[in-house]
């Protein structure tokens, strides 16, 4: 007997084919929202974006500097640490070294991949205020005086006369007499080499407050893997040492154009060669007393050098430690023969002077970039910058090409950065070292770095491809008659796109922030000390 198929039954028969069908209308409907959603987006979106968007990382040295001493360090718990902060005997290097032995074996018999082990584990120093918070102190005091500014971004400081008053006061220094004119503090390229500041701040902060899970503070020194050592090398140079050599420099000066006295320069410069020694020297002393010092020789100590010139009258005696530099500076007239070398050294970038242009700034920037190739910043420079005179005389009044001096103030400052961002190409020869502030600034204005340097060492090799957001070019080629401006205009749109693309995704590598973010430089720092580990 011929049973009927229910209403039931059909259903049941057209179902497969029913749900086949909606599948493909679903499938569809996605594909085109995430067509549009992908259209809509801008070409050049960050793939990485902050992990906690609600809280924006702080990237002004500035703006930084005044949270962290009139409102976070207040408020941070007291740190129960081992440093020694007297006199140390050989009893106490002798019992340290005791207790360190102990635990190195108990990692290289407990744990396979001792030494190479996540997160690092970092002793910070406990240093006297006067090395530390002191000095950022003086700093900041010393920046409210001022609001000039050099093209890169540094401050110049006009005359003041107190801010030094509770530095020379622990070494009863008066400053009774002293005029006006003998009290002058210059302040030049300070913000760009401010590295140690950065990585001091994100280590000192309550681990609850830090985002960075690659390196962990330790307070017991037979814990650590490495020792940091928190003085500010750069402050200390620009604030102190550097004014003996300018105030010998500049005496003549002194008593032509702001008729000082001679008695009133020469005491100014007694006062700023006895602060030269103070700072220099004491905080040597302090680090190399240290039992830990004592014992590895600094080989496992952490210094920031990030300034050519700062700590050099002490360097001999720390030439074991790893030095954080701005390059290796290969032609010698920086560093002696021995004192760096990439096998115990980093190299780290300098911090921008120019405000970051983000995906949505080089997207709208890109119909303006009239000017095929940028550079503003001193024209004449010594060592291995002299390049830049030749490359001046080889550029100067082509057609698109922007050459310019810098100048100081805030409008020199603007003017770096909006050439920047309406130029394709911005050229970044060697300075006085072979590497430039320039370079990092091109990067985050999304300005692609036409680099000429025949001796440079870059940030992060090895973890970051610099083929992909800039151009490498000789000094020999450079200076050719038309050589340079026939290469740059044969680069393709489609090259300059995708290296574009490459400066936004790129540029969160070189901005220094607070809170030090996940692959920001104090992260890459990190990553690339575990390399001389390996």
């Amino acid at each position: 007997m011929r049973v009927k198929n229910s209403p039931l039954t059909r259903s049941n028969s057209r179902s497969p084919i029913f749900l086949f069908t909606l599948s493909l209308l679903l499938l569809s409907f996605l594909f085109i929202l995430f067509s549009l959603f992908s259209h809509s987006q801008s070409p050049y979106a960050d793939p990485y974006p902050n992990p906690d968007p609600t809280a924006k990382p702080e990237t002004s040295f500035v703006t930084s500097l005044e949270h962290f001493l009139t409102q976070k360090s207040p408020r941070f718990p007291a740190v129960k640490d081992d440093t020694v902060a007297g006199t140390v005997s050989e009893d106490d290097v002798r019992r340290f070294d005791d207790v360190a032995f102990k635990k190195e074996r108990e990692r290289v018999y407990g744990d396979l991949y001792y030494p190479v082990n996540l997160p690092i584990r970092v002793y910070v120093y406990e240093m006297p205020r006067k090395f530390t918070y002191d000095l950022l102190w003086l700093f900041r005091n010393t920046y409210k005086e001022t609001s000039n500014l050099t093209s890169n971004g540094s401050p110049v400081h006009r005359l003041i006369e107190q801010a030094l008053f509770f530095i020379l006061k622990e070494f009863e220094i008066l400053m009774i007499g002293l005029g006006l004119c003998c009290t002058w503090i210059f302040i030049i390229e300070l913000l760009g080499h401010s590295i140690d500041y950065w990585l001091w701040v994100d280590l000192i902060v309550p681990e609850s407050e830090r985002l960075l899970k690659n390196v962990v503070r330790v307070n017991r020194q037979e814990e650590a893997d490495l020792f940091y050592i928190p003085f500010f090398t750069t402050i200390s140079f620009f604030l102190m040492e550097k004014q003996q050599c300018k105030a010998l420099y500049r005496v003549s000066s002194f008593l032509i154009f702001f008729e000082c006295s001679e008695t009133e320069v020469s005491t100014g410069i007694m006062l700023l060669s006895e602060l030269q020694g103070m700072s220099t020297l004491e905080a040597l002393k302090w680090v190399t007393d240290q039992p830990a010092w004592k014992r590895s020789g600094g080989r496992d100590h952490i210094l920031p050098v990030h300034h050519p010139w700062s700590f050099k009258s002490v360097r001999r005696y720390m030439k074991n430690a790893i030095w954080l530099l701005p390059d290796m500076d290969s032609t010698g007239n920086w560093y002696k023969p021995g004192q760096v070398s990439l096998e115990k050294d980093l190299i780290l970038p300098y911090v921008p002077n120019v405000d970051f242009c983000d995906a949505k700034c080089v997207s709208e920037s890109e119909s303006k970039r009239s000017t095929l190739l940028f550079f503003r910043g001193r024209l004449k420079r010594n060592a291995g910058g002299k390049i830049r005179a030749k490359l001046v005389a080889e550029l100067t009044g082509a057609d698109h090409v922007d050459i310019e001096e810098g100048t100081a103030g805030e409008g020199g400052k603007a003017a770096a950065q909006n050439g920047m961002r309406r130029s394709i190409f911005c050229l970044s020869p060697a300075g006085d070292t072979p590497s430039s502030a320039r370079l990092f600034d091109a990067i985050v204005s999304g300005c692609i770095p036409v680099i000429v340097s025949d001796e440079l060492e870059l940030p992060f090799e090895g973890i970051l491809d610099y083929r992909k957001i800039a151009l490498f070019v000789s000094s020999s080629d450079a200076i050719q008659p038309g050589w340079l401006l026939k290469f740059l205009r044969g680069v393709s749109p489609a090259q300059i796109r995708e290296m574009r693309r490459n400066l936004v995704q790129y540029s969160r590598h070189f901005l220094y922030s607070s809170p030090a973010q996940p692959l920001g430089p104090e992260d890459l720092v990190w990553r690339m000390v575990c390399t001389l580990f390996l």
